[in-house]
């Protein structure tokens, strides 16, 4: 299915113009909605190798990165501090909670956020961001509550599709030429 955006107008592209981070959570959005044990029941950490390319991008662009989660989801925070991530809210029962403090940490409005969710815990702080979306796979009464609709799934290129789409509408992803001169 091709991605989708739910709202096509000249507001969209202008929110997308307007953001200076990305926020979304560990569950459903990171890892897919999976998670994995060992054999001695540690939660191991597994995300797409393209949203983390993307995420590094998004850092060397200037683009916020915060990541939430109502669990602790310890197993990933070396991952994502390795990728330069350091707004990490993990073990934050409070989505909106977590979100908002960011959003005052970072000095950012709502307007300036874009947020990717994928479930129930996430309609709050949906409702809130400037540029909301969710994955292909999201829970579909998300899918009036988002100006975005990604084509791919949680954990599998929906952040790298995110990412890639708000840095080429505001002229920073750095491949943006590359792909329109091959196509």
């Amino acid at each position: 299915m091709e991605p989708s955006v739910a709202d096509p107008s000249s507001r969209v592209e202008q929110a997308l113009k307007m953001v200076k981070a990305i926020v979304f959570p560990v569950d459903g959005v990171l890892n897919g909605g999976r998670i994995t044990l060992d054999s001695c029941g540690k939660e191991l950490c597994s995300i797409s190798v393209r949203d983390a390319v993307a995420l590094r991008e998004a850092l060397k662009s200037g683009l916020l990165v915060a990541v939430v989660s109502d669990r602790n989801a310890d197993s990933y925070r070396p991952m994502l501090e390795e990728l330069g991530i350091t707004d990490l809210y993990l073990g934050r029962p409070d989505l909106l909670g977590a979100y908002e403090e960011f959003r005052h940490a970072r000095s950012l409005s709502n307007e300036e956020c874009a947020y990717i969710g994928d479930d129930v815990g996430d309609i709050a702080v949906l409702e809130k961001a400037g540029f909301p979306a969710t994955p292909i796979d999201g829970a579909d009464y998300l899918r009036n509550r988002v100006g975005y609709i990604s084509g791919f799934e949680g954990g599998k290129g929906c952040i790298r599709e995110v990412v890639e789409m708000l840095l080429t509408r505001q002229g920073k992803w750095p491949y943006a030429e590359e792909v329109q001169e091959g196509a």
